[in-house]
C-alpha cells in the first residue's frame, strides 16, 4: 500500500472529515458545508474507519501489551508497561471507530454497494473482536444504539463473550462470502488503505481472521474451533505469502500520522526508554535468530571482564581501549554519531572486586519488572529521560516517522501458518505441522527482511521442529513482534510461553485483561456491574473483581494461563 501522494493525503483528511460519530449526524444533517448523511458515498469513510484500527491495534502492540508478554521494559514511566500496575481502561476510541463503521455499513447497504458492505462487516469483527478479547463481556447486539429512544439503548446491556465470538464469526463469514464473488462494485482504490479495492485480497483477510477466532475459542469450544479451522483450511483462501500480509504504512507527515517512536516530535525520551526485555533477546540469541539486528542496536558501551583491573571498575569509559578521564558517558546522539565514525566504546570491571558478574554481551536487555530498571547494568546515569549506555536501544529504524518496516501490522502470512501449525499439532485435519511450522518462520523472517537466513536458522537446535506445542508458541511469540496483542491472547489460553513477571510485579502472574473503564462505571453502571460479576475473580480479589487478573468467560475453567 502507498499513502504518499498529497492526493491521498487528502482523501484520508476527507475521510476523517466524513467519518464523523452516528451521535453527531443530526448536528450536519442541515449544514451545507457538511456530507449528508443520506447521499455520502461510502468510499469518503473508509480510511478512517481503516486508518484507526491499524493505529489503534499497533498502539497496543508496540506499547503496553509488549512490556505484557516480555517484547520490551520502559526504563522511565514504566509502571505500567512494566508491572502490569494498570488503571482503568475505557473503549472509547474502539467504539468510535464502530460508530463510523456503521454509518459505512448503512451507506454501503443504502447504495447496494456489496464490496463496501463486505469491508464494514470484516472491520467490525475485528474491532468487535479486539474489545472482547481485552475486556471480555461488552455491548454488541446493543451497541450503536445512543441515537434512537429507549434506556436499553442509551444504556446497552452487555453480551457474553461466547455471543460476541459467535457474532464476529458470522459476520466473518458473510464477508467472505462477498469478497468470493470477486467483485469491487463501486469502489475507489485509494481510500482502501489496505489493499486498493483487491476482492481477492479482502477475502484471504476475512478468512485469516476467522482462523484467528476460531483458534480463539480453542480451550473453550475445541469442537467447534475444530471444525471451523478445517473449514477454512479447505477452502485455501488465507494468507500464504509475506508480502500479504494485512499493514498499513505511515504517511510520516505530523506526529499522528507517524510512528509512535519517531524522535522528531519527542526529542527522543519516548524512543530511548524502550528497551528490549532479557526474555525475549536472550532467547534470540541463544537460538541466533537474524531478525535481532533488525530489532534492536548493541549497547553503546559494552562491559569488559578484566581480572587485572585493580579497581571494581573504570570510573570513565573507553573510546577505542583508551580511557577518557572525566567522561562516564556521551549523550545518545553523541553516541550514534562517534560509533557511526568507527569508534568502538568499552568499560572494564573486576567481578572479583565488584562481587557480581555484568552482562558483557553486545545486545543486552533489561530483565522484566526491575525495582528500577534505568539502573540495570551498573548505569553510570540513571534518570527518567537518560539513555543507559550498558543496553540495548531498539533499532534506529524506530527512530523514523515512516518507510521500511515501520508499518502497523494488523494479521500476517506467518501468523496464519503458526495457527495451522498448531491446529496440525493437536491432530486437526489441516495438513502438516511441521510443514505450517517450517513456513511460518520462514514468512516471518522474510516479512523482516532476512529470508536468506531460513535454511540455517529453520536448521539450528531450538529452532528445527520437535513436535512440541510449547515450540510452536514461542516462535509465534517471536514473530509478534509490534503486534504483542496475540501473543498476549496466546498465553492467555495457552499459558505460553510460560512467562514470569519480575521481582517488582503488581502481582507473581501475568494479567489476563483490561479493566472496565469509567465511563462505563459512572454511566452504565448496571450493565457493567452484571458483567463484572460474571468474571472468576482470582487472588487478586482484594483490588475488587474488575482487575487485570480476575478471568473472563473465554478462559474460565480452563485452568489457564496460571
Amino acid at each position: 500500500m502507498k499513502i504518499v501522494s498529497s492526493f491521498y493525503k487528502f482523501m484520508i483528511a476527507v475521510g476523517l472529515l466524513a467519518a464523523v460519530s452516528c451521535d453527531s449526524l443530526d448536528e450536519i444533517n442541515d449544514n451545507p458545508n457538511g456530507i449528508s448523511p443520506s447521499s455520502a458515498n461510502p468510499n469518503l469513510l473508509l480510511p478512517a474507519v481503516m486508518r484507526q484500527t491499524a493505529l489503534n491495534i499497533n498502539s497496543l502492540g508496540y506499547g503496553i501489551l509488549a512490556g505484557t508478554v516480555q517484547h520490551t521494559q520502559h526504563d522511565g514511566w514504566f509502571t505500567g508497561h512494566n508491572q502490569y500496575e494498570w488503571g482503568l481502561q475505557d473503549w472509547n476510541g474502539w467504539y468510535d471507530i464502530l460508530r463510523n463503521n456503521r454509518f459505512l455499513m448503512e451507506r454501503a447497504e443504502a447504495t447496494g454497494l456489496d464490496f463496501h458492505k463486505g469491508i464494514a462487516l470484516t472491520m467490525k469483527s475485528f474491532a468487535f473482536g479486539t474489545i472482547t478479547d481485552l475486556w471480555g463481556d461488552a455491548p454488541y447486539t446493543m451497541a450503536l444504539r445512543g441515537d434512537q429512544p429507549g434506556v436499553e439503548n442509551e444504556f446497552p446491556a452487555y453480551d457474553s463473550q461466547e455471543i460476541i465470538y459467535d457474532g464476529i464469526i458470522n459476520d466473518l463469514k458473510a464477508a467472505a462470502q462477498i469478497f468470493s464473488s470477486g467483485r469491487n462494485t463501486g469502489i475507489i482504490p485509494q481510500y482502501d488503505l489496505y489493499f486498493g479495492g483487491n476482492a481477492q485480497r479482502w477475502h484471504k483477510f476475512a478468512n485469516s481472521l476467522l482462523l484467528r477466532y476460531y483458534m480463539r475459542l480453542q480451550a473453550k469450544k475445541p469442537d467447534f474451533a475444530r471444525a471451523g479451522i478445517e473449514e477454512v483450511f479447505r477452502t485455501g483462501v488465507f494468507l500464504t505469502a509475506a508480502d500479504e500480509d494485512v499493514t498499513m504504512n505511515f504517511i510520516g507527515a505530523s506526529q499522528a500520522d507517524s510512528w509512535p517512536s519517531a524522535t522528531d516530535f519527542d526529542a527522543g525520551s519516548g524512543f530511548r526508554r524502550i528497551k528490549p526485555t532479557t526474555t525475549l533477546i536472550n532467547r534470540m540469541l541463544e537460538i541466533e535468530d537474524p531478525r535481532v539486528p533488525i530489532w534492536f542496536r548493541p549497547v553503546h558501551c559494552r562491559w569488559v571482564e578484566d581480572p587485572t583491573l585493580t579497581t571494581a571498575i573504570d570510573p570513565f569509559i573507553r573510546e577505542n581501549g583508551v580511557i577518557l578521564n572525566g567522561r562516564v558517558s556521551f549523550s545518545d546522539a553523541d553516541y550514534v554519531q562517534r560509533i557511526a565514525a568507527g569508534n568502538v566504546y568499552t568499560r572494564h570491571y573486576n567481578p572479583a572486586l565488584l562481587g557480581r558478574q555484568l552482562d558483557t554481551g553486545r545486545y543486552v536487555g533489561i530483565p522484566p519488572a526491575l525495582e528500577n530498571p534505568s539502573a540495570h547494568n551498573l548505569n553510570p546515569t540513571e534518570g527518567q529521560q537518560l539513555e543507559n549506555q550498558h543496553v540495548s536501544q531498539l533499532s534506529d529504524r524506530y527512530r523514523g516517522r515512516s518507510g521500511g518496516i515501520l508499518r502497523a501490522r494488523i494479521i500476517s502470512a506467518a501468523e496464519v501458518h503458526f495457527i495451522l501449525a498448531e491446529a496440525a499439532q493437536r491432530g486437526w485435519n489441516v495438513g502438516n505441522a511441521q510443514t505450517h511450522y517450517n513456513n511460518a518462520v520462514r514468512l516471518s523472517l522474510e516479512t523482516w527482511g532476512v529470508g536468506s537466513s531460513y535454511s540455517e536458522y529453520i536448521a539450528r537446535p531450538g529452532v528445527a521442529y520437535n513436535g512440541s506445542l510449547a515450540q510452536i508458541i514461542e516462535q509465534k511469540w517471536i514473530a509478534s513482534w509490534t503486534t504483542a496483542s496475540e501473543s498476549w491472547f496466546d498465553f492467555r489460553r495457552t499459558g505460553l510461553p510460560a512467562l514470569v513477571p519480575g521481582e517488582a510485579a503488581a502481582e507473581p502472574v501475568l494479567p489476563v485483561r483490561f479493566t472496565y473503564g469509567n465511563n462505563e462505571i459512572n454511566f452504565n453502571a448496571n450493565n457493567v456491574n452484571a458483567a463484572i460479576g460474571r468474571l472468576e475473580v482470582t487472588f487478586a480479589a482484594g483490588r475488587g473483581a474488575n482487575n487485570q487478573w480476575s478471568k473472563p468467560w473465554l478462559i474460565q475453567g480452563t485452568g489457564k494461563p496460571w
